[in-house]
């Protein structure tokens, strides 16, 4: 083996352990992708930097920005009212009612906005009507990306296998070639999900209060000077040793003290990090002399020395918000937004998505007001319940609660959005535009009729997305010119030697599902898509079955939480734990690849 294939692989095996610990994000990690590619002489420094003209990632960036014309417009909040029409249905009629809205918007729009949009709307509904949501979000979640697999703009996945496809001297796809296909996996996984719901969690009624046991929030509160229970023995204070409160760390003098033991005793000033039942929480907060931290507790004061007539009339409530991807909050820490404006609500407690690394113990090692905000998170905010409508002025983030809001936007603009859609998909659809100059024009028309402003396009656009296709598709390129492509495709043939072409066709689709079950869909398509040329080439079979092959794997991650966006969403909003997405999702992909491998390989 070459030094340049050793150096190409062992930088993809690095990037995927970074990706599954997530020990950076991921806009980071494909910087130092582009860095290393550079500094090695894998690629030319323009090939490296090559990702962020790349057709596909510009493609990309202008369905975000048309996505976030039609949300600014009302376009979407149209679509939400439109969908909340159908709660009139039994569960059994909802779900595939869901599932195939979400697959036929998620076909021409964002899945993750497509998903988004339910989980508000699916949210506020449970609360109103009763029923689990843990029901509906998973379905309609696995709709959404079954659904954006079936056209070529469905999913950025599809726009990055045919650049790399028409970059290497391939035919790229037209705009419905594999729209067939992709209707058969979707009524594969409508009837497969319509019968699974019945074996998703029922949670309870939600609610904020039932929602947050031990493992719910943090806090981080401070003993005040005139605490009763200054001197005393943490194992004397009955709501530090209840069963649903748990004290984490304490804080004193700049020194922390991991799982203080019980006969350590209170000291005025001192700091607890705790895990706590959010109503024992807040009534042992109000009783016993403590305060989140002195700033909040002297506004409060002042408030109510000048008679605040808003803060009299209005209850105090905590509000639960999620964090989207492309929010200008993630990287940001409790500490931080408690610096910065936000919209009258004060921020007290997070909850943090689960993954591979932030368990327990790890949290214990690090200050909770310390800890990152990452897509999926949520924040805990306490406010006063008229000023709720403000916190809409929010780029990113959605409002977990019974509480509707619809901002106002001229009906015009609403429909002129709407229309520009249209026209964007209608010219792609036909080829009389490529997607790429269709959804250039789109954004153009978008900006001339004032649909959008370049402020909004800053704020709102996912930008790790960007980061991580330009920093990703450089590797692709490396794996051509060091040959790792071939080396890699010669041996995998050595080893299929004497076997069919289905099931060399088969084991592309099952490898790329398997590896997008522990990296992004995007990522893997980049590594995969060179591999699948060349062994289709080294076996002179048509190449298209098998950059399908990768296109619809890449997408098919359904076994873990972590392979596609919106997955990673409804996770920590619907109640679920990994052997759900094992299970069920599992089934779903496993079902998926058989029936593909045979469906594909018969244009072998």
């Amino acid at each position: 083996m070459e030094l340049s294939i050793l150096l190409v692989f062992i930088i993809i095996g690095l990037s995927i352990i970074l990706f599954v610990t997530e020990l950076f994000p991921v806009d980071k990690i494909a910087f130092f992708i582009i860095v290393a590619l550079a500094l090695l002489q894998l690629t030319s420094p323009e090939e490296a930097i090559s990702g962020f003209a790349n057709p596909a990632t510009v493609t990309v960036l202008s369905l975000m920005i048309l996505a976030v014309g039609l949300e600014e417009n009302g376009v979407i909040q149209w679509l939400s009212n439109g969908i909340k029409k159908l709660r009139v249905l039994p569960l059994l009629l909802l779900t595939p009612a869901f599932m195939i809205i979400s697959a036929s918007i998620s076909a021409f729009i964002s899945t993750t906005a497509v998903v988004i949009i339910f989980i508000k709307i699916i949210n506020r509904l449970s609360i109103t009507y009763g029923f689990s949501s843990s029901r509906l979000l998973m379905p309609i979640s696995f709709a959404g990306i079954l659904g954006g697999s079936c056209t070529l703009m469905g999913t950025s996945t599809n726009l990055i296998v045919n650049a790399i496809a028409q970059d290497q001297g391939e035919i790229g796809f037209r705009f419905f070639e594999f729209s067939g296909y992709g209707i058969v996996f979707f009524t594969i996984g409508l009837a497969i999900m319509t019968v699974a719901t019945r074996f998703l969690p029922k949670n309870k009624k939600s609610n904020l209060s039932s929602d947050y046991d031990i493992e719910s929030y943090m806090f981080t509160i401070k003993v005040n000077e005139d605490s009763p229970f200054i001197g005393q023995q943490f194992g004397t204070i009955d709501f530090l040793n209840a069963e649903d409160s748990r004290v984490l760390k304490l804080i004193r003098d700049e020194q922390v003290i991991n799982d203080p033991g019980k006969y350590i005793e209170l000291k005025a000033n001192d700091n607890l990090v705790l895990m706590s039942n959010l109503d024992n929480f807040q009534s042992f907060l109000k009783e016993n002399g403590f305060v989140l931290n002195e700033k909040r507790q002297k506004q409060h004061i002042e408030n109510f020395n000048r008679g605040d007539q808003d803060q009299k009339q209005s209850d105090v409530t905590y509000i639960e918000t999620l964090i989207l991807p492309g929010s200008n909050l993630i990287g940001k820490t409790l500490k931080g937004l408690r610096r910065i404006s936000f919209e009258g609500a004060f921020p007290i407690a997070i909850k943090k998505r689960r993954n591979l690394r932030n368990t327990k113990e790890r949290l214990l090692r690090k200050d909770i007001e310390d800890i990152n905000l990452k897509p999926g998170d949520r924040v805990l905010l306490e406010m006063q319940e008229h000023k709720i409508s403000d916190l809409y002025h929010i780029e990113n983030i959605a409002i977990l609660n019974e509480h509707d809001f619809k901002p106002q936007v001229p009906k015009s603009k609403t429909i002129t959005a709407l229309i520009i859609l249209i026209v964007v998909i209608s010219l792609a659809a036909t080829s009389l535009l490529s997607i790429l100059t269709a959804s250039l024009a789109g954004v153009a028309a978008m900006l001339l009729t004032h649909c959008i402003k370049l402020e909004s396009v800053y704020q709102k656009v996912n930008w790790q997305i960007i980061f991580l296709l330009a920093g990703m598709i450089p590797l692709g390129t490396a794996m051509t010119n060091s040959g790792a492509d071939i080396w890699l495709s010669e041996h995998l043939l050595t080893l299929m030697d004497n076997q069919s072409a289905t099931v060399v066709l088969s084991l592309i689709f099952g490898v790329t599902i398997l590896l997008s079950g522990v990296i992004s869909n995007n990522a893997t398509a980049i590594i995969m898509t060179p591999i699948a040329i060349a062994v289709a080439s080294g076996l002179n079979l048509d190449i298209k079955p098998f950059l399908l092959a990768v296109m619809f794997g890449a997408n098919f991650s359904f076994f873990t939480p972590i392979g596609y966006q919106t997955n990673t969403l409804i996770y920590g909003t619907g109640a679920y734990s990994f052997k759900h997405f094992l299970y069920i999702g599992g089934l779903l992909s496993f079902t998926l690849w058989l029936v593909g491998s045979l469906m594909l390989s018969i244009d072998l």
